[in-house]
């Protein structure tokens, strides 16, 4: 079965448990499974390496995981309307990718936590799409149809799923997670779509 790529940095769990749902949604197509991945910490001692697996939770994403994927969902944490740096960095080492096309044509989507409603999670979507058009990818995100959209107080976007944390590891709310599942089961479903032979 075709995999989709559920790439993502989180610190505290918050990202991490929207990557869970986002992964629900995408099991939820048929003939198509996640494959959840993420990064390691980044540091600023130059001497600092991490081990070459992490010590709980998805194993740390390789360039294959790219190239074998029939889409992508990508998360991270809000650092100042931001991506955080661990996942900027593994994006700037895709230059491989890039120019192998391994992402072009394939379907995508973004999502995010933050501490506070207003920490700026529509910016740290819309900064994680960018690299994903560079690479050429169709960008998938959240309509309005879906009910949960126009009845959250807390997160949800139509850029992408997202989470308020309020600071420290708050649950995801019933929207949050419909939401998340939704957009799992978008980017699976396009992917489906875009990979059935033509009549």
């Amino acid at each position: 079965m075709p995999d989709i790529l559920i790439l993502y940095y989180s610190r505290d769990g918050a990202t991490a448990a929207l990557a869970d749902e986002i992964a629900r949604g995408v099991s939820s197509v048929a003939e198509m499974q996640p494959r959840v991945r993420t990064v390691p910490p980044v540091s600023a001692d130059c001497e600092a390496v991490s081990d070459s697996l992490p010590d709980s939770g998805p194993p740390y994403a390789e360039h294959s995981d790219l190239a074998e994927c029939a889409g992508l969902l990508l998360g991270s944490p809000t650092r100042f309307g931001n991506m955080a740096a661990p996942l900027k960095y593994f994006l700037d080492t895709t230059a491989g990718p890039w120019l192998s096309g391994d992402l072009a044509g394939k379907p995508a989507g973004v999502f995010t936590s933050t501490a506070s409603l207003h920490g700026g999670q529509e910016t740290t979507l819309l900064s994680m799409m960018l690299p994903l058009l560079h690479h050429g990818m169709l960008l998938v995100g959240l309509p309005y149809s879906e009910s949960a959209l126009n009845e959250t107080t807390n997160g949800g976007t139509p850029y992408g799923a997202s989470h308020v944390s309020g600071g420290s590891p708050r649950p995801l709310t019933d929207h949050e997670r419909r939401l998340a599942r939704a957009l799992g089961k978008r980017v699976a479903d396009t992917a489906r779509r875009l990979n059935q032979p033509c009549n």
